[in-house]
C-alpha cells in the first residue's frame, strides 16, 4: 500500500478536491482489490468499488493523526469494512428475490407484431371460428365457449342440462377436432 503524504491528507480533509482526487487515485488499487474479493449476488464489482470509495471518504473525514495510526492502514480498514458491510447486506435473505430474479422487459423492448403477422393471425382466427361452426356439435361448441369464459364444468353441465362427464367429454372432442387430430 502506498504511503500517503500528510500534506495531501490535510488538504483533502480541508475540502481540496484536487488533493482528494490524488488520494483516491493512490487508494484505488486497494479499493479495486477489495471489490474483487467482496462480490456477491446483488453486489457487483462496480457497486463494491463505490462502497470502497464511501469507506475512503469516511476515513478521510474520521482520521485523527493524534491516534498514532498511519492513514493508509486506517483507510484500508475503513474500505474493507464498508465493502464487507455491503456484501453482508447483499447476502441477507430478504434481498434474495431481488438478487435472483430476472427483470421484466420494458414495453418498448417487447416486439410488436407487424402487419403481416396481424393479417395471418386474423386469418387463423376466422378459420378457427369457421371450423368451430362446421366441425363441432352444438354441445361441443357451447362447452368450449363456456370453458373459454372460465365457467366450471359442473356449472356448464347444469346450464346445458347434461352431466359434467358429458361436458368434459365434449370439451376433449372439441380440442381434438380443432387441433386436427
Amino acid at each position: 500500500m502506498q504511503k500517503i503524504d500528510d500534506d495531501l491528507l490535510a488538504r483533502a480533509q480541508q475540502g481540496d478536491e484536487a488533493a482528494l482526487a490524488a488520494l483516491i487515485a493512490r487508494m484505488m488499487p486497494a479499493i479495486r482489490k477489495g471489490a474483487a474479493a467482496f462480490r456477491a449476488p446483488g453486489l457487483d464489482f462496480e457497486d463494491a468499488v463505490q462502497e470502497g470509495l464511501i469507506g475512503l471518504f469516511q476515513a478521510v473525514r474520521g482520521y485523527k493523526p493524534a491516534a498514532g495510526t498511519p492513514f493508509a492502514p486506517y483507510a484500508a480498514a475503513c474500505i474493507h469494512h464498508a465493502q464487507q458491510d455491503a456484501q453482508r447486506a447483499a447476502l441477507r435473505k430478504k434481498h434474495a428475490p431481488l438478487n435472483f430474479s430476472v427483470p421484466l422487459p420494458d414495453a418498448e423492448e417487447i416486439p410488436q407484431p407487424g402487419p403481416e403477422e396481424l393479417a395471418i393471425a386474423g386469418e387463423r382466427y376466422a378459420d378457427t371460428l369457421q371450423r368451430m361452426q362446421t366441425e363441432l356439435s352444438v354441445l361441443e361448441r357451447r362447452a368450449l365457449v363456456a370453458n373459454l369464459h372460465g365457467q366450471p364444468v359442473a356449472q356448464t353441465a347444469q346450464a346445458l342440462g347434461t352431466t359434467p362427464k358429458a361436458v368434459a367429454n365434449a370439451l376433449a372432442r372439441a380440442r381434438r377436432k380443432l387441433r386436427g387430430e
